[in-house]
C-alpha cells in the first residue's frame, strides 16, 4: 500500500495533492505548522475517500520537528513517497532592504528544512537500506529562473537549491531505487501571497502569462501526482514547469 508524507500539506498546493493522492489510494500523512484547522479538513477529505490519514505539526525550520514528523509518519506503513511542499517566501522587497533574520528563516524552511527530510526520507525509502524504494517530488517555482527581482531573490535563491538538490539526489540515490524529481510552479490561487504583503499580485500576474490566468493548486497536483506514479518509471532528475507557458 503507498504511503505519502507531505510537508505543509494543510493549505493550497499540499492540500490539492494530499486529496488527489488519497484519490489514488495513497494513504496520507500531512505536516502542517500552524493551521490545525486547515489540516483538519485536509484529513477529513482523505478519510472520506476512504484511506488513512494523519497531520503532523512541525516547523521544518527545526531538526527535532522533522525527526519527529517522519516518526509519527511511520504510523501508517513503510514510506513510499515523499514531497517536500513547505516553502515560505518572506516579506516582498529588495534584497538590499531585506533583514537578515527573515532571509535566514526563508533558506532555513526552504532548504535545510528539505535536506533534512530528505536525509529521514532516503534512509526509509532506500533499496539498500531495508526500504521499498519510491519517489520524491520537491516543490520549485518559476522564481528559479525568474530570480524574483524587487520582491523575493531570497526565495528564488533558495528555490535554485531545490532544483540543485533535485539534480544531484536523482543521481545519488537512483541505484537505492528512488526517484526525485521537482515541480516548478508559476503564480497560482494560494493564500501566500497575501499573507506575506503582495494581495494583488495574483491580478497583476494573471494577465501577463501566456494562457492568461493564474494556475489553480489541482493543476500543480496533477504535475505531482504523475511524477510519484508509476507512470512516470523512467523520469527522475527532471523539473517539470507547471506555469501556464511563463
Amino acid at each position: 500500500m503507498p504511503v505519502l508524507l507531505i510537508t505543509g500539506g494543510g493549505r493550497g498546493i499540499g492540500a490539492a495533492t494530499a486529496k488527489l493522492a488519497a484519490a489514488h489510494g495513497y494513504d496520507v500523512a500531512i505536516n502542517y505548522k500552524s493551521d490545525a484547522a486547515s489540516a483538519a479538513g485536509v484529513i477529513d477529505a482523505v478519510k472520506a475517500l476512504g484511506r488513512k490519514a494523519l497531520a503532523i505539526q512541525g516547523d521544518m525550520a527545526n531538526e527535532a520537528d522533522v525527526a519527529r514528523m517522519f516518526a509519527e509518519a511511520d504510523k501508517l506503513g513503510p514510506l513510499t513517497h515523499f514531497v517536500y511542499n513547505t516553502g515560505i517566501p518572506g516579506r516582498a522587497g529588495r534584497l538590499e532592504d531585506a533583514p537578515s533574520a527573515m532571509m535566514r528563516e526563508v533558506l532555513e524552511v526552504n532548504v535545510l528544512g528539505a535536506l533534512w527530510s530528505l536525509q529521514h526520507a532516503v534512509r526509509r525509502m532506500s533499496k539498500k537500506r531495508g526500504g521499498q524504494g519510491g519517489a520524491i517530488v520537491l516543490l520549485s517555482s518559476v522564481a528559479a529562473d525568474i530570480g524574483g527581482p524587487n520582491e523575493y531573490v531570497w526565495y528564488a535563491a533558495s528555490k535554485g537549491a531545490i532544483e540543485s538538490i533535485t539534480y544531484g539526489l536523482s543521481k545519488e540515490i537512483a541505484a537505492d531505487g528512488i526517484r526525485v524529481n521537482s515541480v516548478s510552479p508559476g503564480a497560482s490561487e494560494t493564500r501566500v501571497h497575501a499573507d506575506v504583503g503582495t494581495p494583488d499580485k495574483l491580478a497583476r500576474i494573471g494577465p501577463m502569462i501566456p494562457m492568461g490566468r493564474v494556475g489553480k493548486p489541482e493543476e500543480q497536483a496533477e504535475a505531482v501526482l504523475f511524477l510519484l506514479s508509476d507512470a512516470a518509471s523512467y523520469i527522475s532528475g527532471t523539473v517539470l514547469r507547471v506555469a501556464g507557458g511563463r
